[in-house]
């Protein structure tokens, strides 16, 4: 018989499964994205907004701080250097603005500060901290009160300013003047050359303290030398380690050997009061002593019973007795190896905790040995150090004597006092808003992304494409407002409704992708019950009738037949029926009564089960079967096959064996996308022609959000125009 469909170019491969076959890779796009985000809105917005107003919420109860700021110019003189004769411009003058920088930071400007407060000044400081503290208590120290001191150099310019942070707006300004007129007056007071003396003073002393770091240095490392150490702390934390990990396993060994010893002794005693051994749980739990316990108590509970029928002397009641023997000497013998390995396990306990032991006692002598090295490891590093350190500062001391010898007092001036802050500048609530948007953004976006990758179920047709890697043959709205008993005979009702023209454009689908002529036979499954396989197996049937083929939709879910209910008839013949009364082919299968093929539609007909089988693998699994359905195509152009979810039982992969094509069925947010692929790959295994999969159960939004496809909308405004 000829066949309409055309075949595919020759170079055309079909999609694959993950394979190493070539094929475009769909990748997901920002309107993928967009889906994600709008699928979980509700889900993702009130965690964004709970964790956005946690964080502002916790940001704007932090304690109300005020800056205030006054600014130093300082003027740069003219200076001769002596070796050149030159006037420098600029190197000095910023080894000087440095100095003062550091001179505004260090602790004693600020205890000068401190002590030039006068009482009025300090009870502003402390005001603030009042409210906190208990009836009684005594305010905090005014060093306490004085709150962060900052002092930056103005970019590009001879400036100095000083930013003070306070909890009170006066208490700021109070400060940062305070810090203006105290490094006036330590300018004033300690400002001014160092003679020629000092220098020369300071110039022999460093290399004298030189040679003495040198010396201790090298003392220190023939230290090390000799006693082959690298550092000593490092040494003791190995060995520590070492101790603490011995240490473990000998209690471990000796925890084991423990129990083993009241194992044997439970036995020894069990042994020698004669006791039911079989009753300790290391001998019952070993080997297959379980399983011939389970044996001798079925043969035993056996005997009893038949003993009832028969005397001790009958064939019967003798081969159960010499059973019943034999099991117990296999239960003897696992009884007495159960014993040698528990006592060959005691022996290597005992050999592991004395290995152990002697480690251990090793470790704590490595450990009492670094403990008699350190005392004068100690002392030479410390010697080390302490020369180091006097050589530092020494040399730290030349430098800055050096450096400021022939320095001439460089005026420095206020240039503007610091005035109380109108507003607090912490908490920012402009920045915390900013703040707490972008991180609800992100944790929206976050969670959304995150709730879709861990969420592995079927919602788009990226998912079938790109991820399982199989042709998307159409998607079947959700048909909710169609009763039930109505959605099985959509197209056969010639009814004008967006799912009679989504199972036509299945239909068109499936002639596309098929690579095969008529006669042919197409299996539909799916991976889960529920999932709309029958309802789109007599659809698309009806959709090849409609089109001039003679089909035959069979009804294979022998577990739970459903398609004669749907059209309304018994389902008293069969295939369950046709194979229990001898399974002969017949050659007009419409007329065999055994089989009772029905009508139901122009050129569609059903064959339905026959009755519900617990196990059809039976009739499946029988080369008949396949011979059956292969002898149907001489009489029908297409075989659609029904047949069970491959998630519940395997009896869809028997069947495919026997079919042509194989339509896959899945369901809007029900299976798991890694299910799918496995079940699909396991039928691709079987060398069939997978045509694609059929997502159904999508409302007409979801639709437009999670494919392409826009023909259900398109239909509405059709039809709704001409209506």
């Amino acid at each position: 018989m000829a066949s309409p469909i055309a075949a595919p170019p020759p170079d055309k491969k079909p999609a694959s499964l993950h394979g190493n076959e070539d094929h475009v890779v769909e990748r997901r796009t920002l309107r993928d994205y967009y889906i994600i985000l709008r699928e979980r809105l509700w889900i993702a917005l009130p965690i964004a907004l709970l964790v956005a107003v946690s964080l502002g919420y916790y940001q704007a109860q932090e304690t109300p701080m005020y800056s205030a700021a006054a600014t130093m110019q300082f003027e740069r003189p003219d200076r001769v250097v002596t070796t050149t004769e030159v006037i420098d411009t600029s190197v000095r003058s910023e080894i000087d603005l440095n100095t003062y920088l550091r001179i505004l930071d260090s602790g004693r400007l600020r205890s000068m500060v401190v002590q030039s407060l006068t009482p009025e000044q300090v009870q502003k400081l402390q005001r603030p901290y009042l409210k906190e503290l208990p009836p009684g208590a005594t305010p905090p120290p005014v060093g306490a009160c004085i709150g962060s001191v900052s002092v930056q150099s103005l970019r590009n310019s001879f400036l100095i300013s000083v930013n003070v942070a306070n909890r009170d707006p006066e208490g700021a300004a109070i400060v940062a003047n305070a810090y203006v007129s105290q490094f006036m007056r330590y300018l004033i007071e300690y400002s001014g050359g160092k003679n020629e003396f000092a220098v020369d003073y300071l110039r022999t002393r460093a290399e004298e303290l030189r040679k003495e770091s040198e010396a201790a240095e090298a003392r220190l490392q023939d230290y090390k030398r000799k006693n082959n150490l690298v550092s000593l702390s490092n040494s003791v934390d190995i060995v520590a380690d070492r101790l603490k990990s011995i240490n473990g396993e000998l209690t471990r060994v000796r925890l084991e050997r423990l129990n083993l010893e009241v194992t044997i002794k439970q036995i020894e005693r069990m042994k020698a009061e004669g006791g039911n051994l079989l009753e300790v749980q290391y001998i019952a739990s070993y080997g297959t002593i379980q399983s011939l316990k389970s044996q001798l108590a079925e043969l035993t509970k056996t005997q009893s019973v038949l003993s009832e029928r028969y005397l001790e002397r009958h064939p019967k009641m003798i081969d159960l007795a010499n059973s019943i023997d034999v099991l117990q000497q296999q239960i003897q013998k696992n009884i007495e190896q159960a014993i040698a390995d528990l006592n060959t396990q005691f022996t290597k306990v005992k050999d592991s905790e004395a290995s152990f032991e002697r480690e251990y006692k090793l470790a704590e002598n490595d450990q009492l040995r670094l403990g008699e090295l350190s005392v004068e490891f100690k002392s030479l590093e410390n010697q080390a150090q302490v020369a180091k350190n006097n050589y530092i500062q020494i040399l730290d001391r030349l430098n800055q004597t050096t450096t400021s010898k022939n320095l001439e007092n460089i005026p420095v001036k206020p240039l503007d006092a610091a005035t109380p802050a109108g507003s607090p500048y912490t908490p920012d609530i402009r920045k915390i808003v900013k703040t707490c948007a972008g991180l609800g953004f992100v944790v929206f976006a976050a969670v959304a992304v995150g709730l879709s990758f861990l969420d592995d179920r079927v919602k788009s047709a990226w998912d079938i494409e790109g991820f399982i890697g199989v042709n998307l043959l159409g998607i079947i709205p959700e048909l909710a407002d169609i009763p039930e008993g109505e959605k099985h005979n959509l197209v056969t009702s010639n009814k004008a409704s967006p799912g009679s023209e989504a199972f036509l454009s299945v239909y068109s689908s499936v002639k596309i992708q098929s690579k095969l002529d008529f006669p042919k036979s197409i299996l539909v499954t799916s991976t889960i019950p529920g999932e709309g396989k029958t309802m789109i197996s007599c659809n698309l049937a009806a959709s090849f009738a409609r089109h001039g083929k003679r089909v035959l939709l069979i009804d294979c879910d022998m577990r739970r037949p459903m398609l004669h209910r749907h059209f309304k008839l018994t389902n008293e013949t069969g295939l369950i029926a046709w194979f229990e009364a001898g399974a002969k082919i017949p050659d007009d299968p419409v007329a065999d009564p055994t089989l009772g093929f029905t009508k139901v539609d122009e050129n569609l007909f059903l064959l339905r089960s026959g009755g519900r089988s617990k196990s059809p693998t039976e009739l499946l699994e029988n080369p008949i079967f396949g011979q059956f359905l292969e002898s149907l195509k001489h009489h029908f152009d297409l075989v659609v096959i029904d047949s069970p979810p491959m998630g519940a039982v395997t009896d869809s992969l028997l069947i495919s064996a026997h079919t042509d094509e194989i339509i896959y069925v899945c369901r809007f947010n029900r299976a798991y996308r890694k299910h799918i692929r496995l079940y699909i790959k396991s039928l691709r295994d079987g060398k069939n022609e997978l045509l694609g999969v059929v997502l159904n159960g999508l409302s007409p939004r979801r639709i437009e959000y999670y494919s392409n496809y826009r023909y259900y909308r398109s239909y509405k405004k059709y039809y709704g125009a001409q209506s």
